[in-house]
């Protein structure tokens, strides 16, 4: 009888014991992940590119075909109070509080110092070309802020705001 019990409790109990070998990491075995096996998956690889005249989820910011942009966004006080946290958040550390280029990292940056926003080449372009520069970056110079400012209503307002400075520097 006793020789029986002991039987059967081993029976039962050798499966879990196995099973919790594997499931604490114990024995270890590679199980088959079918996204490495995707051609599109490679570690640290870029994301593939949108489709040609896709539109993102929040809408069409913009469609390079047509060029530059218009600026949707009103310079009104709310689209400014946006704008300032933004440029403060994304903007200030590489071109400064006031868009002079003299932010606090600007130090770092000897190869390729941060433009001043403030000078003629500058306060000639659009309001489209900053967005598309903001949107885009500067291949080399300066990192696309698409991450950073995810909507393009974020981007506008920084542009409103960086119009106020630059009106504010030409007074």
């Amino acid at each position: 009888m006793i020789k029986r019990l002991i039987l059967v409790l081993g029976a039962v109990t050798t499966p879990l014991i196995i099973g919790l070998l594997f499931t604490y990491d114990i024995i270890k075995i590679d199980w088959i992940s079918f996204m490495e096996i995707q051609p599109s998956y490679r570690a640290m690889e870029d994301p593939l590119p949108l489709p040609q005249r896709s539109v993102p989820i929040q809408g069409v910011a913009y469609i390079p075909e047509l060029g530059v942009p218009v600026n949707p966004v009103l310079a009104e006080s709310e689209s400014l109070t946006n704008g300032k946290k933004l440029y403060d958040t994304a903007c200030s550390l590489c071109h400064g509080d006031t868009g002079n280029g003299q932010g606090p990292f600007a130090a770092f940056l000897t190869k390729f110092p941060p433009a001043n926003l403030l000078i003629e080449p500058r306060l000639a372009l659009s309001d489209g070309a900053i967005f598309m520069v903001i949107t885009d970056g500067v291949p080399g110079k300066m990192p696309h802020l698409r991450e950073n400012l995810p909507t393009p209503e974020m981007r506008w307002d920084v542009v409103n705001y960086v119009n106020l400075l630059q009106d504010q520097a030409t007074k």
